[in-house]
């Protein structure tokens, strides 16, 4: 049974639908790439998932349970992590606190000292700035912080939004080698990534979402040799 299973999903914002049914599967331990144009509707799919966006239609089914119109935080206590695109820390608290911010929804809070710990062991320059206040980190400090406080909440399902937007290479090799480590830590990811060349490279399947509709999907591998994705997403024709 995957982990997450979106039905003909559709949503938006007043008058405007970004998503038109669509549907999509997780499996558990599974990256999953989601790339398209700007606008294309990312980011409304997985503030849809997270429960931020009402579903106007379709469903959303984590672990065989419908999460359809459950608010965000009873989806973060099932187990969904979101790190959002423009990060989103808490400027004027610290690396700490932001940390600690992580685990607000989990009930065994004597473990989150550890799990801190193992956030910093991931990216030591967080355990270095632990008591600097988040505004004061540079932007690629703050995507890492941005990550670390989502894995603090111990997901089992994590949606990364543009997680190498405006980085340097060398932060952005870090942020994906840790997030090509979380399938062995057995945490399904969704990732929306500009970088689409990196992206299908990192994922086990991918879907392309072009105006609210999913029009391809398969294996990142394959999506990453298809005519059509090299010469849209690729910069290749």
């Amino acid at each position: 049974m995957p982990i997450l299973e979106v039905r003909g999903l559709s949503a938006g914002y007043g008058p405007v639908r970004a998503l038109d049914g669509v549907s999509i599967e997780v499996g558990e331990g599974e990256t999953v790439a989601i790339i398209g144009a700007n606008g294309a509707g990312k980011t409304t799919l997985l503030m849809a998932i997270s429960g931020v966006v009402p579903a106007r239609s379709g469903s959303i089914v984590f672990e065989g349970r419908p999460i359809t119109g459950s608010p965000p935080h009873a989806v973060a206590r099932l187990g969904v992590g979101h790190a959002p695109e423009g990060r989103r820390i808490f400027p004027r608290l610290s690396v700490r606190e932001n940390l600690q911010l992580g685990g607000f929804s989990r009930t065994d809070r004597s473990t989150i000292a550890a799990d801190i710990d193992e956030a910093c062991a991931l990216f030591p320059v967080l355990g270095e700035r632990l008591g600097q206040m988040g505004g004061t980190l540079s932007g690629g400090e703050q995507q890492m912080l941005a990550l670390a406080r989502a894995l603090v909440g111990r997901p089992k399902l994590l949606l990364l939004d543009e997680p190498s937007l405006g980085l340097a290479p060398l932060i952005v090799q870090k942020i994906f080698e840790v997030v090509a480590g979380l399938a062995k830590r057995g945490i399904a990811v969704v990732l929306v990534e500009q970088n689409a060349r990196a992206a299908l490279k990192l994922a086990d399947r991918g879907y392309v979402l072009e105006t609210g509709r999913i029009t391809l999907s398969g294996p990142g591998t394959e999506l990453a040799h298809d005519r059509r994705v090299r010469e849209a997403y690729l910069g290749e024709g």
